[in-house]
This record gives structure tokens, C-alpha cells and sequence, in this order.
């Protein structure tokens, strides 16, 4: 016989237990057994205000972000969308059923506002760090360099020549990066190299030549006992900046969690002889 859907009709009372709901192999399940926020609060303090109503908790956005980064979902609005539905998210959220879930508006005000002012997400990564070199995973011995080209959100009719790019730019109605980038411009007394194209909608960002747009270089420090990145320094996609950026992780590295490497791995790129030197005399 042909079954059916029941009527619709809401019962009074439900049995439902979410973590039924989510599997035990779920990447967010292994997550969550070792990410510790407890320490994230009390960093936080001093960029709350003392008064007025209680803001959403950081923890809660954090967990949200992470679940962005693995998997994909890079608009804050569609992310609060894949967290009021999805169980599994909802769960690893602390949110319940029905827990109120944040408005996107909430992570831009904090990303570009207290967690950025802050060093919230540096923090959370050097904690992940010291945790993997608790648990054995860190070695310390050889450190690889790399870098990755990220796409800017600029496009080639949005650029100046570099030498004009001042008359350009206007403070007063300005967008965040390119506010940035006039402080970074008014620091630099003595600018020995200008770019010959820069955007306006990005100014910090460089244009490459294949593929050809605006663009970054994420640096990434990694140590090659069981490949965990140990540091990551984001740098205009500049070759120079780059090599630059190898020596600003190697540093970090060395001053915050005590690791020196006997080794660097790199591609021919990192082998200009000014890293040589520094390396050798360093």
C-alpha cells in the first residue's frame, strides 16, 4: 500500500536531542574536541564597553568563522543563513534549537572593529599552535616557506599610475583600505620604489602578470614534521615582500614559541642573496 505524509499538525511535546542528529565523524565534531576559546573572553575585555545591553558572545561568532573557513563559505550573510539551518553547525554553535543566531551586520562591525584591533585571530592561531606543539606535532628542526596568490576585490580599470595615485585618493571618503594605505603611505618618508599600477579600490594589493589582476601573497611558515603552519604573514604579491615576510614568520616564530629552525625549505624564488645572507648570519 501507498503511504502518505501524516496531516500537518504540531505536537505539544518533542523528544530531540541534537547531538543524535550529528555524526561521529563529523570534521566539526573533531574540532570541537580540542578548540579551547576559554582564554578568547578575557583578551576581548577591554574592546567591551562595561555598560549598555550584552553584546553577542565572541565565542559564538569565532565558532561560526571556523565553520566558514572549513567549509567555503565566504559571505557572512549566506553563513548566518547555513547556521540557523544546519543542524550540525547549530551544534558545534552551542546554539540549541533554538538559539538566536547573529545578523550578518554583527561579524563585519567585529571583524573589521574589535577582533581586528584586537589580534583576536592571531591569538586563536598561536593557541592552536602551542596546543600541536603540546600534543607532539610541532618538531622545530626544518621549516618550509611558501606563498599563495589570493585574488583582490579590484579590477584593472579601477587603476592609477603609481606615481599619481596621490591626487586620487580622497581621506575624507575613503574605504577602509584605502585609508590604510595612505596612513602606510604617510610613514614611508622615503618610498624608494613606487608601483606603476595601483588600484584605487585596493591600493594595497599588486597587479600580477599571469594570471593578470590585483592581488595578495599569503605566506605561510611551515614545519615539516607533520606539515602544521606555524605562521602566516600576508604581503602585497611582490617577490621582494615575500622574501621580506620569510624573515618577519622566522622572527615571530622564534621570539613566541621558541623555534629555530636548522633548515629552511623553499622554491628558487627565496634564494636571492639577501635571505641567503640574513639566514647565514642570522
Amino acid at each position: 500500500m501507498m503511504g502518505k505524509l501524516p496531516a500537518g499538525q504540531n505536537a505539544l511535546f518533542y523528544d530531540f536531542c541534537i547531538d543524535n542528529h550529528v555524526p561521529h565523524d563529523h570534521l566539526l565534531r573533531q574540532i570541537d574536541l580540542f578548540l579551547d576559546l576559554a582564554s578568547l573572553r578575557e583578551h576581548l575585555a577591554p574592546f567591551y564597553s562595561h555598560t549598555g545591553r550584552p553584546s553577542v558572545a565572541p565565542e559564538l561568532m569565532i565558532r561560526m568563522l571556523i565553520i566558514g573557513y572549513c567549509f567555503g563559505i565566504r559571505s557572512e550573510r549566506r553563513l548566518c543563513e547555513e547556521v540557523h539551518l544546519n543542524l550540525a553547525y547549530r551544534w558545534f554553535c552551542q546554539l540549541g534549537l533554538d538559539g538566536k543566531v547573529p545578523d550578518h551586520s554583527t561579524f563585519s562591525e567585529n571583524r573589521h572593529g574589535r577582533f581586528r584591533d584586537s589580534d583576536t585571530f592571531l591569538v586563536l592561531f598561536e593557541s592552536v599552535v602551542s596546543r600541536c606543539m603540546a600534543e607532539g606535532l610541532i618538531g622545530g628542526e626544518g621549516f618550509a616557506i611558501d606563498a599563495s596568490i589570493i585574488k583582490a576585490d579590484a579590477n584593472r580599470q579601477s587603476g592609477v599610475p603609481g606615481n599619481e595615485v596621490r591626487q586620487h585618493l580622497d581621506p575624507e571618503q575613503a574605504s577602509r583600505p584605502v585609508r590604510e594605505y595612505i596612513v602606510a603611505l604617510d610613514k614611508e618618508v622615503e618610498r624608494t620604489t613606487t608601483a606603476k599600477n595601483i588600484s584605487l579600490t585596493d591600493p594595497q594589493s599588486r597587479w600580477t602578470a599571469a594570471p593578470a589582476f590585483y592581488a595578495y601573497s599569503t605566506n605561510y611558515l611551515i614545519d615539516i614534521k607533520r606539515n602544521i603552519i606555524v605562521d602566516v604573514e600576508p604581503s602585497p604579491a611582490i617577490r621582494s615582500d615575500e622574501v621580506d615576510s620569510t624573515k618577519t614568520m622566522i622572527n615571530r616564530v622564534e621570539q613566541r614559541f621558541k623555534l629555530k629552525p636548522e633548515r629552511l625549505i623553499g622554491d628558487t624564488a627565496y634564494g636571492s642573496a639577501p635571505l641567503l645572507d640574513w639566514l647565514v648570519e642570522d
